[in-house]
């Protein structure tokens, strides 16, 4: 229990989930860089890798699940989200065990939460100048990354920085708000939620992480990048012609 101003309050539980795909290489590194005391609970849901992603994350005593089929990365957000809601979360961090998005952030973001600063924390390659080209961010991605952010702020009158990062904080009421089971099994399921954050007036708060690309992350090529982008102008549109 916490005290504030004499009132004391239930202490939050967070919970991190790792939406994962042949992470074996990386998952053990992402693990031991999670601020344990910060969290309650970590959550695995293994998209039916073909590598020893399950058996590590078992090893490291992560609650495990696994898909028998690969569903996409969307539908395993989704397993994800339903599971740490069942097991109680207040606060729910999304973490790719890929080793691209920095686990010692993961006390900065909560906070804002637990703070009632805001509903939804995005942590943003793009915020520090200059810290996704210095990260190993590949151009085509930078210049993708800045138009795709640019329309979906003109849209959705926004202010992000980074509307592709995939290291998201939501709070309970975020994710029993928005309807993220009808999302798309695929990609574009994180720029759904944002469209949904906006559009129920959630508060959205950024806050800058390091940029790390390497040989081990995972990253989707040009041409499924573009197939992205579409995607999720498709979805922007069929947002504002539903509005």
């Amino acid at each position: 229990m916490l005290r504030s101003k004499g009132v004391f309050l239930k202490k939050k539980k967070v919970i991190v989930v790792m939406p994962a795909y042949y992470a074996e290489q990386t998952l053990k590194k992402t693990y031991n860089d999670i601020p344990k005391k910060y969290v309650d609970d970590i959550i695995l849901v293994d998209d039916a890798s073909k590598d020893r992603t399950a058996e590590i994350s078992r090893k490291l005593g992560i609650t495990t699940i696994v898909h028998k089929k690969n569903k996409g990365y969307g539908a395993n957000q989704k397993t994800c989200y339903k599971t740490a809601l069942k097991r109680g979360a207040d606060i729910v961090v999304l973490l790719h065990p890929d080793y691209q998005y920095d686990p010692k952030k993961i006390p900065e973001m909560i906070k804002i939460l637990q703070d009632d600063k805001a509903d939804v924390v995005y942590g943003s390659r793009m915020l520090a100048k200059g810290g996704a080209k210095k990260g190993g961010m590949p151009l085509y991605k930078r210049i993708g990354n800045f138009f795709l952010t640019s329309f979906m702020n003109l849209s959705l009158g926004t202010r992000f920085t980074d509307a592709a990062t995939g290291y998201i904080a939501y709070s309970r009421k975020v994710l029993e708000s928005i309807p993220f089971t009808n999302f798309s099994n695929g990609f574009t399921f994180d720029e759904e939620a944002i469209i949904q954050c906006a559009a129920k007036k959630f508060r959205i708060k950024e806050i800058p992480i390091p940029t790390r690309y390497e040989t081990e992350s995972s990253s989707i090529s040009l041409s499924r990048s573009i197939e992205y982008g579409w995607n999720i102008f498709r979805e922007i549109i069929k947002y504002k012609l539903h509005k």
